[in-house]
């Protein structure tokens, strides 16, 4: 009886210690949902305008079921010395449901919003009624680290990318279709050949916390001069004012003397009297006879 009232005890003992050690195990072990490669998971939407497109950060792909007809937009970051590509592969609506084929385009803009020539791939591919898939691709040229703003050559900074249709027959559009983006880049910054010039900021930054571009330059204070003071602050502009209006009234005071007296004499006035006495002596003057 002793034995197992022992026993018993001993048993009711270990129980705070099978318990705390319970989670500690649980903790140690890896989570299955965890990637072990560290890629971010691809993006599941897309946006319909250059303001609304979908952030992609580097390595992240994008997985979308879309409508055809629609505009998809994407940005994904480059920096100089890289040459970004970009592949699409579209997962067409079932063949039984088409009714003739699609032609599909993707265009790639930079910051500025001006399209860049590819360099290289499929930019408008045509899939017959009976075809699955189609694939399209843009390789861009080297992203350079500065250019004269009429050239339009690849600036470090934010690209987008549209996917759109441009020739599908009308009662195919609306139809379910899916489409996959990755975006690849080769090159670095070592790779970026001197050109005598350097971007001070990348072209248009991301506004949400998505594409990853080249970093900004850290803001320049502004250079002091003596007569930087007059012009800043709230109340310089009444100074000036007031000293506008009396430098104003000065000189319509200088500019009425001058017109009214030009050499600094006063002249006499129109139609005046002459004096008694020089009338009498030149009336006598007159009358005097031979």
């Amino acid at each position: 009886m002793r034995t197992t009232l022992r026993g018993a005890l001993a048993a009711l003992a270990l129980l705070p210690a099978l318990a705390l050690g319970a989670p500690a195990a649980s903790a140690a072990s890896p989570s299955p949902s965890a990637s072990a490669s560290g890629t971010p998971a691809p993006a599941t939407k897309a946006g319909t305008s250059f303001l609304t497109a979908v952030n992609l950060s580097p390595g992240q792909d994008a997985k979308v079921s879309v409508s055809t007809g629609d505009y998809l937009y994407w940005a994904f970051g480059a920096s100089e010395g890289q040459t970004p590509t970009v592949g699409l592969t579209v997962n067409l609506a079932p063949a039984a449901d088409r009714h003739g084929p699609q032609t599909w385009s993707v265009e790639v803009f930079d910051g500025l919003r001006r399209r860049q020539s590819c360099t290289a791939g499929t930019q408008n591919a045509t899939a017959d009624q009976s075809a699955g898939t189609l694939a399209l691709s843009c390789t861009l040229r080297e992203v350079r680290t500065w250019a004269e703003p009429w050239s339009g050559d690849p600036l470090p900074g934010t690209y987008y990318v549209r996917l759109s249709v441009g020739d599908v027959p009308q009662p195919d559009l609306g139809l379910a279709s899916s489409v996959q983006l990755h975006v690849a880049a080769k090159g670095d910054a070592d790779n970026a050949q001197p050109e005598g010039g350097e971007l001070k900021a990348p072209l248009v930054p991301p506004a949400g916390g998505g594409a990853a571009t080249a970093k900004a330059a850290a803001p320049v204070a502004q250079e002091e001069h003596w007569y930087t003071g007059w012009f800043s602050g709230w109340n310089s502009r009444w100074y000036w004012t007031i000293g506008g209006g009396f430098l104003a009234a000065l000189a319509g005071v200088l500019g009425y003397n001058l017109t009214r007296h030009p050499h600094g004499h006063r002249p006499g006035r129109y139609g005046a009297v002459p004096s008694q006495g020089s009338h009498q002596s030149g009336s006598h003057a007159g009358s005097d006879r031979p």
